[in-house]
């Protein structure tokens, strides 16, 4: 389904996440009451790989779906936020970045000045990448990329690197995870509340057009 309505983005977000949180509350109910230790560890390991998983493939569908949403305004160049219309001229700034012909860059100026009143074309198809790999520094990126607030991540960013994505890591490597079960509880319940905010965001931009200039 193609995402034009604040109403079919907001259900999509709605639902992508409450899919998500069922399947780790039940995961979460199962470390909870895990015995004897021997299972709790292998419990303990399998989660954090799936908890990860949802981490990160919410964020890249959602951001995605917030592309797709805005994409299908159909908007001016001139009424959108600097972030959209950089996204949108990305592939004439690529070429002018990859050559030193006074043609691409005069031809990237004239195209820059005459499309401003025209309709955008923002791209959104495979735009978010994750590398399979959503370290601060990459969760960074996407909400430039969607014009969204960095700031309410950044007491988070040791968790995110540190404890999410290096655990999970070492679980996808094969080595010894050091993790009791409060710690990744705690873990789990932050992983959520970080998912709740991002999906908050996009809600709230949509909704206020934040994504207009």
């Amino acid at each position: 389904m193609t995402i034009r309505t604040l109403e079919q983005l907001s259900d999509s977000l709605a639902e992508d996440l409450a899919w998500r949180k069922k399947e780790l509350a039940n995961l979460k109910f199962l470390i909870e009451t895990s015995r004897p230790f021997s299972q709790e560890r292998v419990l303990l390991r399998s989660r954090i790989t799936i908890l990860y998983a949802h981490w990160e493939g919410f964020i890249k569908n959602a951001a995605s779906n917030y592309l797709e949403y805005v994409a299908m305004k159909r908007l001016q160049y001139d009424e959108l936020s600097s972030n959209f219309v950089a996204l949108a001229l990305k592939t004439k700034l690529s070429q002018v970045n990859d050559t030193s012909k006074a043609t691409v860059f005069t031809e990237a100026i004239d195209f820059i000045r005459g499309q401003l009143t025209q309709r955008s074309s923002v791209p959104y198809k495979d735009i978010v990448q994750t590398g399979s790999n959503l370290s601060s520094s990459v969760l960074k990126e996407i909400t430039c990329i969607l014009g969204l607030d960095y700031s309410l991540y950044e007491t988070k960013q040791k968790l995110i690197d540190s404890t999410l994505l290096a655990k999970r890591n070492y679980v996808a490597h094969g080595e010894y995870l050091n993790l009791e079960k409060k710690d990744y509880l705690q873990l789990h319940s932050q992983v959520i509340d970080m998912m709740d905010t991002f999906r908050n965001q996009i809600d709230n931009c949509a909704s206020v057009e934040s994504y207009r200039c």
